[in-house]
């Protein structure tokens, strides 16, 4: 499942560099939980929980449906 999460990060991660950032996975639980970590100016943007949600973890749960939520390491 790791490689289905890391393709797609890849397709968020053009939107995030765009803006300064990055995403980076940390880990994938047997439980289905995906855990990331922004970087750059995402890390500290007052905006990035909203990134998290709606951009990062919309997309991961798209396509891998095995995937139960995305946590910020």
């Amino acid at each position: 499942m790791r490689e289905k999460v890391e393709a797609a990060l890849a397709k968020v991660r053009p939107m995030l560099q765009a803006d300064g950032g990055d995403v980076e996975l940390v880990e994938v639980t047997d439980k289905g939980i995906v855990k990331v970590r922004l970087t750059g100016r995402c890390k500290t943007c007052p905006m990035s929980k909203m990134t998290l949600r709606n951009g990062v973890e919309r997309i991961v749960l798209k396509e891998v449906p095995q995937v139960k939520a995305v946590e910020e390491a």
